[in-house]
């Protein structure tokens, strides 16, 4: 698409999460839920959620997904610190670019809450034109993530697309 064309339809977003209980049925995933609904009021059209287990199953996930062309990926879950936490290295490695900032100001945001988010271990960054987020796996921890994106989400978008306004 040239920078000066309007963009076709509704941007599309997917949603990834890394749960080994969930993805089992031991418990219901509540943030997946959260995470859709942000991305519905923001005017994205979802593919449904994929809740899968810990570790390569979510990077499988997230390339499913870019076969699709998504805006965004944002996961949640599988950022920390327990063996099978590997969301972050399977990210990473699809990642074109990183954008630091956002994390930095996704941990800052859930550190005022609770020192516990300073121990997250999630990237942010482009693979081609998407945007992909690694968001905490509880919902409180997304809903911090997502008040940080919440100014920048549409931006980021169409800076991804070629708009150079600012």
């Amino acid at each position: 698409m040239n920078a000066c064309e309007p963009r076709r339809g509704p941007r599309k977003a997917g949603v990834v999460i890394a749960s080994n209980r969930a993805a089992a049925g031991i418990y219901e995933d509540k943030s997946g839920p959260v995470i859709l609904d942000w991305l519905v009021e923001h005017g994205y059209e979802t593919f449904p959620v994929m809740v899968v287990p810990d570790g390569e199953p979510v990077g499988a996930a997230i390339r499913a997904l870019l076969t699709q062309e998504p805006a965004v990926v944002i996961t949640s879950g599988g950022t920390g610190l327990s063996p099978d936490d590997r969301t972050p290295e399977v990210t990473l490695p699809l990642l074109d670019r990183e954008i630091p900032g956002l994390m930095e100001g996704i941990r800052r945001a859930g550190a005022a809450k609770t020192p516990m988010a300073m121990l997250s271990r999630g990237h942010a960054g482009t693979a081609g034109k998407t945007f992909i987020v690694n968001l905490p796996g509880s919902p409180k921890g997304v809903m911090d993530g997502l008040a940080v994106l919440d100014p920048v989400i549409a931006h980021l978008c169409d800076q991804l697309e070629g708009n150079h306004d600012h």
